[in-house]
């Protein structure tokens, strides 16, 4: 549902929509599994599975030529979602995915800090034909 505009110096509309908020760290991804998901299983027994997906465009530069770029993306599930994944995802696996934006950072042996940027899956789903 879109509310009132709100006119800026430009006299543009801007629209709000009612739930932005919903919106706020919100990711979408389609890719493919870069390696076999990493699983782990905390003390208290729950499931954390790790694991990166590439996702790829393409577009036309200046000169005409196709560019292919590919991004990766470390992702991280808990739960019932990492019991999915560890059963059924494997390397090469396409897989959409819905979650948010996690960021932390650490000290390496080296004693350097790390920064690092993740995606904590809320929605996993599997794409692509059976196995065969």
């Amino acid at each position: 549902m879109v509310v009132k505009g709100v006119k800026n110096k430009k006299q543009k509309t801007i629209k709000k929509h009612k739930n932005m908020n919903a919106l706020r760290n919100k990711v979408q991804l389609i890719g493919n599994l870069g390696m076999d998901p990493e699983i782990k299983t905390l003390d208290s027994g729950k499931k954390l599975a790790k694991m990166s997906i590439a996702t790829n465009e393409s577009y036309k530069n200046a000169k005409g030529e196709v560019v292919k770029e590919t991004q990766w993306h470390n992702l991280i599930a808990w739960g019932k979602t990492a019991d999915i994944i560890e059963k059924y995802l494997k390397k090469g696996t396409e897989v959409a995915v819905e979650g948010k934006l996690l960021n932390r950072n650490y000290t390496d042996k080296e004693g350097l800090k790390r920064f690092v940027t993740e995606i904590q899956i809320n929605e996993l789903l599997m794409l692509g034909g059976k196995e065969k």
